[in-house]
């Protein structure tokens, strides 16, 4: 369901948007270095699954009507903004006691993996990417509608993603392995990744107001 003719294009774009840094990418490596592997993996199966709601929205050409509308853009901008904050203020008055064993627990990882999901899925600009960057690919030239295409092209997308970001987590991962074991950075991890999610809602608010 993809023009073979476009997909060098297509996958040369994608490549680079992967390696380009963002908020997503932010999110996973400072969570797989604070918490270990185990929270980095699960916040990329977040991310994934984010991208495949947003990708069947952006078939199914619902997507598309929310990013038309200038007041439903600006809600989703306030309630990303509005839920990273939460998140940011949940983990600075976290106390030391509260502090995950070593490469994180079940409940943690969890934990990430729907803070991941939805801190995407209220992203705004992840929405307008989908609608504007997948039907750039849609080919008159196979059988396929235009939604088969921009889902498989989608799909393709976050199988990619989600093997950068599972690489990126295994890197992070070893990296950050001192840290976890330093009791002094254990103590104030949560404080890290409060100042993280505070930094991704400032990200994240600043582009509503620009």
């Amino acid at each position: 369901m993809i023009d073979i003719t476009v997909l060098p294009v297509y996958l040369t774009a994608v490549v680079a948007l992967l390696l380009l840094p963002g908020p997503d990418m932010l999110l996973i490596a400072s969570s797989s270095m604070s918490y270990g592997r185990k929270v980095g993996i699960f916040a990329s199966l977040g991310n994934a699954t984010s991208g495949i709601i947003l990708t069947l929205l952006a078939a199914l050409g619902v997507s598309a009507l929310i990013a038309m509308s200038p007041v439903a853009l600006k809600v989703l901008h306030l309630l990303g903004g509005a839920y990273l904050l939460k998140m940011g203020w949940d983990c600075l008055r976290a106390s030391a006691a509260d502090a995950p064993e070593l490469e994180g627990s079940s409940k943690v990882a969890t934990t990430f993996y729907q803070r991941a999901l939805v801190s995407n899925l209220l992203n705004p600009k992840a929405l307008v990417f989908f609608v504007m960057f997948l039907p750039q690919f849609v080919s008159s030239n196979i059988t396929a509608t235009s939604g088969e295409q921009m889902l498989a092209l989608g799909l393709l997308l976050n199988v990619l993603g989600l093997l950068f970001n599972l690489l990126l987590v295994a890197l992070v991962g070893t990296l950050g392995k001192p840290l976890l074991e330093n009791e002094k950075f254990r103590t104030y991890q949560h404080k890290f990744m409060g100042l993280i999610f505070v930094v991704l809602a400032v990200w994240m608010l600043s582009s509503f107001a620009s």
